[in-house]
């Protein structure tokens, strides 16, 4: 059984996998202060609670944004389910294809994986668009290699910059509004919000194929991915579970090499 984890800036993901699907997937906050007694504490108690506690976990695999709960995570997975966790970004845990980018460039593991797992079920020539805390724009080669994309403020950065660098500007929800004229803040701010991002989404995407100069399909994932596909049609697929099937591909690979 595989404990697959995926750590953002935000929140961290993990999801028990048997080999043929998911059975489980359970978020909590992200929290570098958080030891691996605390994590097995929570983890264990969910699993019984959805009458998973019979489950023995053999195998791990970690992808995280944020380097200082690895240490931890590997505490976890070393004291509790003895095993030694693969780390995607690390030398030891290999990709399907390495990517293609300047040297020294230390690519996302995140973004290593959201290639993975786009290329498993799409093939090439794609780009991943992800709304996390930021919002990232991966291209996706012919032969499954990343190489290269953009980094812009997530939607949810940018409205607590809004509100904390305006005094007279409320916080204000993520949605799409009834029209593109506001009339009053609220509906102002979420207008600029929302239909900034759908300009951006667009015309990023626009430049990336135009400069690739090939035909090229736009994956959409994050939470806030159908929200914002009700503005325009930004995608062709939407993803919900994309970085955590990148994980289960990048550990099958691991293992088919191990066998070779």
């Amino acid at each position: 059984m595989l404990l697959a984890i995926d750590t953002g800036n935000t929140n961290t993901v993990f999801s028990i996998w048997d080999g043929a699907k998911t059975l489980a997937v359970f978020r909590t906050t992200t929290e570098h202060q958080r030891t691996a007694d605390q994590y097995f504490v929570w983890l264990s108690t969910l699993m019984a609670h959805n009458g998973l506690s019979d489950l023995v976990i053999t195998d791990c695999i970690i992808s995280s944004t944020v380097p200082r709960v690895v240490f931890n995570l590997r505490v976890l997975c070393d004291r509790y389910f003895s095993c030694r966790p693969l780390v995607v970004g690390k030398p030891e845990c290999l990709l399907p294809m390495p990517p293609r980018v300047d040297e020294g460039t230390q690519v996302g593991p995140d973004r290593l994986v959201n290639a993975a797992a786009a290329f498993d079920r799409h093939g090439g020539d794609l780009i991943v668009v992800d709304y996390g805390t930021a919002t990232t724009f991966d291209v996706v080669a012919g032969d499954g290699a990343y190489v290269g994309g953009v980094i812009a403020p997530g939607v949810n950065l940018s409205l607590e910059a809004l509100h904390h660098a305006a005094a007279a500007l409320p916080h204000v929800d993520v949605t799409k509004p009834q029209s593109v004229i506001g009339t009053n803040t609220v509906a102002c701010m979420q207008s600029g919000v929302f239909w900034g991002y759908v300009g951006l989404v667009r015309g990023i995407c626009d430049r990336i194929r135009a400069e690739y100069d090939k035909e090229m399909r736009i994956i959409g994932t994050g939470g806030l991915a159908p929200l914002f596909s009700q503005g325009d049609v930004l995608f062709d697929v939407i993803e919900d579970d994309l970085t955590i099937h990148g994980l289960t591909v990048i550990y099958k690979y691991n293992k088919e090499k191990e066998q070779t």
